[in-house]
């Protein structure tokens, strides 16, 4: 899937743009996106229970079998999963306005953490060049993995086409790096180089934004064929602060994986945009448009950041 806005006209319209030829500082060949991810963000007020991931599971099987996409829900059981979310930034946001991205997430079962903790550090900008040619790699021993995605959006202010944002990422389980300081603005730099130039003195601090703790209660939908090979898991996510339980947002989300841009053939590809823009009008009461799951934790507290997004 791809970059479509009034202001663009790609070659191939559907297709990821191509990443010019590059290398990183030491040589190695810039990363390319190697995943697609379709995310609707939804209007919370629905979430009161459960069974409401069932109903739109149910919108999903609907609007699948319109697009000629097959939709198999084999194997899927109604227990959300809960996971802790926490992003990390400046007092100013330095980190997101330059289109950063630090959080930390923890899974829990039965009111316990059973995993180790990740943390993801993304730098995420609607112009893919831009994206590839950051360097995410962290200076750890420890293991690590990149990941490249087009995530495509609705547009801001109206139904039935789509935006894209291009996320290059770094996932690491913070057993890998024990040593590292997530309060300290320039420890996370000698660990990501590409925000050490963000510092402005050597004592300065990162807090979790907005002193908000995200709760997200997860549920896993079932697998999407949009054929010629192409799957997609997909799932749906009610975001809402720990404590007060506020609602922030739900989220629908879908992802492929492909190796190489040739590998998806156009008839998938047609056929993920007409179900993407078919769940948006069959679902047009669900959504929300304007925001992401982070743009919505930054905005809590008022003094919006100057985001890309």
């Amino acid at each position: 899937m791809a970059k479509q806005e009034a202001a663009q006209t790609p070659l191939r319209p559907g297709r990821v743009p191509e990443i010019k030829p590059g290398k990183y500082s030491d040589g190695h060949p810039l990363d390319k996106v190697q995943y697609v991810e379709c995310k609707l963000i939804l209007k919370p007020d629905r979430f009161t229970s459960a069974k409401v991931f069932q109903e739109y599971s149910e919108l999903v099987g609907r609007v699948a079998e319109k697009f000629d996409v097959g939709f198999s829900t084999k194997g899927v059981v109604l227990k959300p999963e809960i996971r802790e979310v926490l992003f990390f930034d400046t007092e100013g946001f330095r980190l997101y306005n330059n289109a950063f991205i630090l959080r930390r997430r923890i899974a829990y079962e039965n009111g316990f953490p059973i995993s180790d903790p990740e943390m993801v550090f993304k730098f995420r900008h609607p112009d893919v060049q831009q994206a590839a040619e950051i360097d995410l790699r962290p200076s750890i021993a420890g293991e690590y993995k990149i990941k490249f995605k087009a995530e495509v959006l609705p547009l801001k202010d109206q139904l039935g086409s789509y935006r894209v944002l291009f996320s290059h990422n770094v996932q690491l389980n913070l057993s890998q790096v024990p040593d590292m300081d997530l309060t300290s603005l320039p420890k996370l730099g000698e660990v990501f180089s590409c925000i050490s130039a963000l510092k402005k003195s050597k004592d300065e601090k990162v807090e979790y934004v907005n002193h908000t703790i995200v709760e997200e209660v997860l549920q896993d939908l079932g697998t999407l064929d949009f054929g010629k090979g192409i799957t997609a898991t997909c799932n749906l996510a009610l975001w809402r602060e720990r404590g007060m339980h506020k609602p922030l947002c739900g989220e629908f989300a879908f992802q492929a994986k492909y190796k190489r841009r040739d590998d998806v053939h156009e008839k998938a590809i047609e056929h993920g945009k007409q179900f993407f823009i078919g769940l948006q009008q069959a679902g047009h009461d669900w959504l929300s448009l304007g925001t992401t799951k982070t743009g919505l934790v930054y905005r809590l507290k008022g003094n919006p950041p100057q985001a890309r997004e």
